[in-house]
Formats: structure tokens, sequence, C-alpha cells
């Protein structure tokens, strides 16, 4: 598997990123954000978290228009797997590759710890290892992460299998306690926990590795 991270100014987990492909066995590739292309071959783009262009505007806004995110968007349009985590889930919004919104949390603080979450569904590439129930614990830390959505959308990501996982204790008041989503083709992930920061016993849990090793099961010939 041949994966790229994308980093912008303000990004801070790119190399967290990079670290988890590579423990998986990828080829990573970095790649900065004033790039018209991405490299040759690619099986997957991450978007890290972090505070691109500080959070100017919206959080996301100004990197979902960097020249990078041109690149991004055709790839996704070709039906190749994008992954974007935290601040990545907020570029994926603002770039028109997923649905709904991130607003401020509603308790408007910075929100920073283990949370649990429910797997809802295997049917994709980036949680297939997990299995649909499974209840999991990831790293959060987010200021807005608070995922809005409209009641036909809701039930439109409900009918279409499209929500990756929710929090058992919600965190930031987001609508029908979702904290991912995937998109129509079921190849673009936005999810605001931080599974690269839950790799290694070091980091206390390895609940996130499964998303790599399911990345790296789509695309490593049998």
């Amino acid at each position: 598997m041949k994966a790229a991270v994308i980093t912008f100014p303000g990004s801070n987990c790119d190399r967290d990123l990079a670290v988890a492909f590579e423990a998986q066995g990828a080829r990573v590739v970095r790649v900065w954000h004033k790039e018209t292309e991405l490299p040759a071959g690619l099986d997957v783009v991450g978007l890290p978290g972090g505070f691109s262009f500080g959070d100017y505007l919206r959080c996301g806004a100004i990197a979902a228009r960097a020249p990078i995110a041109q690149a991004v968007a055709a790839f996704a349009g070709r039906g190749g797997h994008v992954l974007g985590i935290c601040n990545g889930f907020q570029v994926l919004i603002e770039a028109g590759l997923l649905p709904g919104a991130l607003m401020r949390n509603a308790g408007i603080k910075f929100v920073c710890r283990n949370i649990g979450l429910r797997v809802e569904t295997a049917q994709s590439a980036f949680t297939a290892q997990w299995g649909a129930g499974a209840d999991i614990t990831l790293p959060v830390a987010h200021h807005d992460g608070n995922y809005t959505a409209d009641a036909d959308l809701v039930a439109r990501l409900r009918g279409e299998d499209r929500v990756a996982l929710r929090y058992r204790d919600n965190p930031n008041g987001s609508t029908d306690d979702i904290a991912a989503i995937l998109s129509a083709n079921r190849r673009v992930l936005g999810m605001m926990p931080h599974p690269e920061r839950a790799i290694s016993p070091a980091q206390g849990g390895t609940d996130g590795a499964a998303l790599f090793r399911s990345l790296m099961d789509a695309f490593v010939p049998a």
C-alpha cells in the first residue's frame, strides 16, 4: 500500500499519521500543501489533525482551498480512498467531500481525553478489522468537533449505513452521537477521534491500529 500524508501550515499530527501507516508496512510519501499534484500510484491519502492555517475563518476552510486540495478532490472523484482525521475531517467537509458541518463543541471547551466509541459498520476499507458493534477507545482532542446535520441528512446517513463510529459518551454535542462518517461510495472517511494516537501500548492503547490494518488488507494482494 502506498499512502500520501498531506501537511498544511499548522498540521501537528502529520508525522503521527505517517508513522501509523508505516507501522503496518505502508510506503508513505509526505506532500506539502502547495503541491498541485499527488504522487503517482497512491492507494490512500491521509489528511492529519492539527490547526491548519491557525483555524482562521472556519476550521479547515483555508486548507480546503490550498493547491493540493483540488488534487485530493480529484483523487476522491476517481474512487481513491481518503482518510481525514480531526482537522482533516474539517477539511473534507469544507471541501465538499463529506456532508454536514463541524461546529464549536457544545460545552465551548477544548476536549482532550480518551473516549469510548461504537463501530457502526464494517462495510468499508477503514473499519473492516474492527467489525460492526465493536467497542473501542480512541483519543479525541478538538474544540470544533460538534458534528451537525439536519434530520434529512441524518436519515440518509443512517439509511445508507454511512455512520462509521458513534460516541458512547458524547463529548461535544454531535448530532446522533456521530463521530465518523463515510462518503456515498464508502471510500472517504472523516473522523474526529485520533486512531494514529492509539497504535502502540506506549501510547496507552492499540485500538486505532485496526484501521490501518484494514487499509493494508484492502490494498495488499492475497
